[in-house]
């Protein structure tokens, strides 16, 4: 990756300082950095940092605060805050963990998207320390700016055909088996939902199905939502809520990002993808409210509201990634409004039919440093979800509980005897965080890989 160098003649010495040990650090330093750093009111706060220059005016050190325990974004907003072209090395003594934490997040914080804008911003460069597990960090931090490009890219250049475009890439370059199904294939080959939501746009609907790793290993199987743009259907959403809908493929990024992760760190498992990939789209031909169509699992579906979309181009993939009984099943989804409004844009929600696998989830979370919530898969709503001409509604009959309902929905297309978690993810960031810049966003990811690992090996 360009954000990291071997060597260089001339590096800048970045310090990280707690804030109990800024004090001790200032009593060690040259009085001149010491009056430098009391200047400007630098006091080891999370989330900052300090360039003290040199003699010449240039960048001397940088000063940059680190928590107890330790942030691996500690060094996240560094790649774009330094000067350009400054070649930096990182002082002290890291463990292996702690080391590639370090680097990880100065790489997700070196992703600029510039497919539109050219820039000549040139990004500040580290030399990793030798305890970091460099092939980790960058297959990971690559697969996550995979991610965010496709989020980030306009409906115009990102619709089903170069979102399954981007799925055949990944699995040319990992040597996986890809089968892309599209149009009125879907039909023939019985995922009536997923092509209901896509006939009306002048794209075609497409289902990406990949496959990776020996036959007999565990099965993990990934399922991401993607819905290219959507307008809302005939159930036509207003201009602010359709204005940010080129990421409402977000959870098909998220879900390729996992994969494609899982893949290049050659994990142990036998690996499934399916991403189901549509336009919503406004025509003669879209589907309605109250129409009711036959699942691939053969279950009725009565369209509550058009703009529910996600859960109809799901319930087919789940159904199909259910039908081989992995060991693990996850979908990923920009699904729900309600479940931003109960935990806002930062924390995905997850919810799943096997406690264990939850408390796998959690744990893994808080290992990687990434923010999950559970919601529960509350029986008691089931009824909601009831319709007086099919088998389900897609939307049912409650006003509130959104994000549990359309899983409760969902939950109805994988067999009780997988374990599944489904998660709701905003896929995108309102504002920019250190290694988290403002824009698309995959999310969850890095959790779950640590999950996978810790249960099947790495």
């Amino acid at each position: 990756m360009q954000c990291f160098v071997d060597a260089a003649e001339h590096t800048v010495a970045i310090v990280p300082v707690t804030r109990d040990g800024l004090e001790a650090w200032l009593d060690k330093a040259p009085a001149a950095q010491a009056r430098w750093v009391r200047a400007h009111d630098f006091d080891g706060s999370a989330a900052r940092h300090l360039i003290i220059p040199d003699d010449s005016g240039g960048v001397g050190t940088v000063l940059v605060a680190m928590t107890d325990p330790m942030s691996m974004f500690t060094l996240g907003d560094l790649p774009m805050a330094l000067p350009k072209g400054t070649v930096c090395r990182l002082e002290g003594d890291f463990e292996t963990a702690e080391a590639t934490a370090l680097a990880l997040g100065w790489a997700m914080g070196s992703y600029n998207f510039g497919r539109y804008r050219k820039t000549e911003r040139e990004m500040a460069r580290l030399v990793p320390l030798a305890t970091a597990r460099m092939d980790r960090v960058v297959a990971i931090a690559e697969s996550v700016h995979l991610g965010r490009d496709l989020i980030n890219t306009p409906a115009e250049d990102m619709g089903p055909a170069e979102l399954t475009g981007a799925v055949a890439d990944v699995a040319a370059a990992n040597g996986a088996e890809l089968r892309i199904i599209e149009g009125d294939e879907l039909l023939t080959e019985n995922y009536p939902s997923v092509h209901a939501v896509g006939r009306a746009s002048v794209r075609p609907p497409r289902l990406a199905d990949l496959t990776w790793g020996k036959s007999d290993a565990p099965k993990v199987t990934l399922v991401g939502k993607g819905v290219c743009f959507d307008s809302g259907g005939l159930d036509l959403k207003p201009a602010t809520g359709m204005k940010m809908m080129k990421k409402d493929m977000g959870g098909a990024a998220s879900a390729l990002a996992l994969a494609s992760m899982i893949m290049r760190l050659n994990l142990p498992v036998r690996l499934r993808l399916l991403i189901p990939a549509v336009e919503n789209a406004v025509a003669g031909n879209a589907f309605r409210p109250l129409d009711v169509i036959t699942t691939r699992k053969g279950l009725t579906i009565e369209i509550g509201n058009t703009d529910a979309e996600g859960r109809v181009i799901l319930c087919d993939a789940l159904a199909e990634g259910a039908s081989e009984k992995p060991d693990m099943l996850i979908d990923l989804a920009t699904l729900t409004g309600a479940a931003r409004v109960a935990l806002g844009p930062e924390i995905p929600v997850y919810l799943s039919n096997d406690d264990t696998m939850a408390v796998a989830i959690e744990e893994s979370a808080k290992r990687v440093q990434e923010d999950v919530w559970r919601l529960p898969l509350w029986p008691g709503y089931r009824k909601l979800m009831d319709s007086d001409v099919a088998d389900l509604s897609t939307t049912g009959s409650g006003r509130g509980a959104g994000a549990i309902n359309a899983a409760l929905f969902l939950e109805h297309f994988v067999s009780d005897d997988v374990s599944w978690a489904h998660f709701d993810i905003m896929g995108w960031n309102l504002n920019s965080r250190p290694g988290r810049p403002k824009g698309g966003e995959v999310m969850a990811v890095r959790g779950l890989l640590d999950m996978i690992e810790q249960r099947f090996g790495a």
